[in-house]
């Protein structure tokens, strides 16, 4: 598979992909969280013949079927195996939620959880990727976090989710 990133100012992304079997897919990820998705002609790549657009939510729940979150067809349960329950997920800092204007450090995460947090896409849209001890968690950041299901799910309840809810 070919994979090519593209800046669009202003817009977000572009990915255009040719897999295996010589299809193309494009995938625009604008900034604005929305996603289009374009398949093409196989024998004419300058020719669209389908598209959907999509929003966040919609898009995550997509990425999950297929990238086997929910179900893992019979032939990758060995692959399954070695990763068990781990996941990685994406989430957002609730402005009431306990890890509100604390650092990875003050709330001891790793310890305390046992998940990791491989990145944090600032409300600014900065990324921090494997951020460190002293990383500030604030309101409205994405937290991409690692780990059991289980624990991950206690994370979010107890740290990244609205106070009492």
């Amino acid at each position: 598979m070919n994979i090519r990133e593209i800046e669009l100012p202003g817009i977000g992304k572009k990915f255009e992909i040719v897999t295996k079997s010589l299809e193309k897919i494009v995938v625009i990820i604008h900034d604005d969280g929305r996603r289009d998705v374009y398949y093409f002609d196989p024998d004419d790549f300058d020719e669209s013949v389908a598209n959907i657009s999509l929003d966040d939510t919609e898009s995550r729940q997509i990425a999950a079927i297929i990238g086997g979150m929910t179900y893992a067809p019979k032939a990758l349960e060995t692959i399954e195996m070695t990763f068990d329950d781990l996941v990685i997920e994406w989430f957002k800092v609730d402005p009431t939620a306990n890890a509100n204007q604390q650092t990875i450090g003050q709330l001891s995460i790793r310890q305390t959880y046992e998940v990791n947090i491989i990145a944090i896409i600032k409300i600014n849209h900065q990324k921090i990727h494997t951020p460190g001890p002293e990383a500030l968690l604030e309101a409205g950041d994405t937290v991409i976090v690692s780990g059991q299901r289980n624990q991950v799910k206690k994370f979010v309840k107890d740290i990244l989710s609205k106070k009492g809810g």
